[in-house]
């Protein structure tokens, strides 16, 4: 199963200039199994993604991008989320009470919306972007040094905002499911891996 796990609708996400149709599009068309909406600290695109899902036949699994004190956070599994900033630790936390599963987005990004070395501090992380598809090359490398030094899953994502990278980078998982729950499940139990578009398919790489 191939996923882009960090994506951004403009509904809801107001940096974003792609809608929903574009990015199921682009997903179809390189041969996804299904894709994560992200948006800044809002999930308002649950419902209408759940209907357009069916709609077209395609997995979407609406998460969130949280924005802690420490940096930014993906999450899914969750009905709620703070209305206001809180440390990494209590988002985290949350996510955690809920049985949910949650990312560390590009935490080496320079713009100081990365967790940095506060990836050796908190506690229940479940995963860490080792490829961003709006991160430097440099600092994605940095990102994968900390992942595998702390046993955490290996997640790529485009992070797309325009309808050229949509799908740059995606994650790996060994089985196709169709509902958020079985997703989150698989990301708990099974190995993914981060995986590169190459213009006419997808490299799974352990090395980039």
């Amino acid at each position: 199963m191939l996923v882009d796990m960090h994506l951004h609708e403009c509904t809801h996400s107001l940096d974003s200039f792609i809608n929903l149709d574009q990015i199921i599009t682009v997903a179809k068309a390189r041969g996804l199994d299904a894709v994560c909406i992200t948006d800044h600290d809002s999930m308002g695109l649950k419902d209408y993604a759940a209907e357009y899902s069916k709609k077209v036949g395609f997995p979407i699994f609406v998460g969130i991008e949280f924005f802690s004190l420490q940096g930014d956070i993906t999450a899914w599994g969750i009905d709620s989320y703070p209305d206001h900033r809180v440390s990494a630790q209590e988002f985290i936390d949350h996510v955690n009470k809920a049985n949910g599963f949650c990312v560390s987005c590009h935490p080496f990004r320079n713009n100081n919306r990365g967790l940095e070395d506060n990836l050796r501090n908190v506690k229940g992380l479940h995963g860490v972007e080792v490829l961003n598809g709006s991160t430097s090359l440099e600092a994605n490398r940095t990102a994968l040094r900390y992942c595998r030094e702390l046993g955490l899953q290996a997640i790529g994502a485009s992070d797309a905002h325009v309808v050229p990278n949509i799908a740059k980078y995606v994650t790996w998982l060994p089985e196709k499911v169709d509902n958020t729950a079985d997703f989150i499940a698989q990301l708990h139990h099974c190995k993914t891996r981060p995986a590169i578009w190459n213009g006419i398919a997808y490299d799974i790489v352990d090395e980039f």
